[in-house]
């Protein structure tokens, strides 16, 4: 009987990934986009085959390198200057490989690469496709389910609907439109990155809670950078704490 092997979790999220891209290239007739994912892409995959050719003197390309090159090219404006968006990947990589604890990478590669782009090169941000919550809930729960994040997510969701529904009931504002300007692309594809998240069910949703808090904190405070990507990297480097709460309080 032939036997036909699955792709690996991430294998599929590179698949959801690249035919999103072209999907919204098509719909919203931009190529740009395309070629901004083509430059993290290629920027990724040279970085990650330079590392590995002098870490073990072989050329690999890691299925993660290749999922920040696209999360990259979701979250950098294509009007950026293509040398800027190539060194947003190549930051990624770099992270990934030489920011480590326990030989693993604290931070999440694509929100560290675009993060110093933007601090640094002045890089902008664009989010592609973040609101189309039709394409990304279904998708993204799949993912979170296939990943155990699910407890991150539902940490999240309760406290920032909660936060900025109370801001939405002070201001007077219809409860409703708060769903409309949660970006989907950000809690279903980044916000769950395994490796840089805790893996411990109640880390997991403490981590979720105080992701939506820092944000909500940051957003009122008019912080200069983007709210999100700052939220994620400073949570990161606590993973390893959170990992100690125990399950039973």
């Amino acid at each position: 009987m032939l036997k036909i092997k699955s792709f690996s979790i991430k294998t599929r999220l590179i698949i959801f990934l690249a035919g999103f891209a072209v999907f919204l290239s098509i719909r919203d007739r931009d190529l740009f986009f395309l070629f901004t994912i083509a430059i993290t892409l290629l920027s990724a995959i040279i970085a990650d085959l330079t590392f590995s050719y002098f870490r073990d003197k072989s050329f690999v390309v890691s299925e993660s390198s290749v999922v920040s090159a696209l999360i990259i090219g979701f979250v950098l404006a294509s009007d950026n200057p293509w040398w800027v968006i190539s060194l947003a990947a190549i930051f990624a990589i770099i992270s990934k490989h030489l920011i480590r604890f326990n030989k693993k990478h604290i931070f999440n590669p694509a929100a560290f690469g675009v993060f110093l782009s933007i601090i640094f090169l002045g890089a902008n941000t664009q989010w592609k496709g973040t609101f189309l919550w039709y394409i990304l809930v279904p998708a993204g729960l799949y993912f979170t389910y296939k990943i155990r994040k699910l407890e991150l997510i539902a940490g999240y969701l309760i406290t920032a609907l909660g936060l900025f529904g109370i801001q939405a009931a002070v201001n007077k504002v219809s409860l409703i439109n708060i769903f409309g300007y949660l970006s989907y692309f950000y809690i279903f594809i980044m916000l769950i990155e395994p490796k840089t998240t805790p893996i411990k069910p109640l880390a997991k949703l403490v981590f979720g809670i105080a992701a939506a808090i820092l944000i909500f904190i940051f957003i009122q405070a008019q912080f200069r950078f983007d709210s999100e990507l700052a939220a994620l990297l400073i949570l990161n480097l606590f993973v390893p704490l959170l990992n100690r709460i125990p399950q039973k309080l």
